[in-house]
């Protein structure tokens, strides 16, 4: 399984050689200016499964809180993924070519949303962060 995707301007391209997290809709207030529209909708991504396959070199990054970014193409200003440390942590789904084979399974900090935003779907809403999730298998929290 290989997910592709990349920027506005082609000038950056990854691949992703896991499938993707939950997908997730932040409606935030840096959400909002970050992506330029309603919010991000992001997935995660398993660790070392991401890699840059073209312009690794146009991709710029921005520290949004100690250890913790976001990566653009410096060309077109795309927003391509989040970052912790020096890994990437997620996609945007937008970037995603194709199908990205996910939902959106929650909608966080609703309660900043902008005034025009009407959201959509059955996915559950969420006034902050979405409750953890623990995985009964192995006790594991998600």
């Amino acid at each position: 399984m290989s997910l592709t995707g990349g920027c506005f301007c082609g000038q950056v391209r990854y691949r992703i050689d896991a499938p993707l997290g939950e997908g997730r809709c932040c409606h935030c207030s840096r959400c909002r200016k970050a992506f330029s529209g309603a919010g991000s909708a992001y997935s995660e991504v398993v660790p070392g499964s991401h890699s840059w396959t073209s312009g690794a070199e146009n991709v710029r990054f921005y520290e949004t809180a100690p250890g913790w970014g976001m990566g653009f193409c410096k060309t077109c200003g795309t927003t391509l993924c989040g970052v912790a440390g020096d890994t990437v942590h997620g996609v945007t789904l937008g970037t995603v070519d194709g199908d990205p084979g996910v939902v959106i399974g929650a909608h966080i900090f609703v309660d900043s949303k902008a005034p025009w935003d009407h959201i959509g779907g059955d996915a559950p809403q969420y006034a902050e962060h979405a409750p953890q999730r623990s995985n009964s298998a192995n006790g594991e929290i998600n």
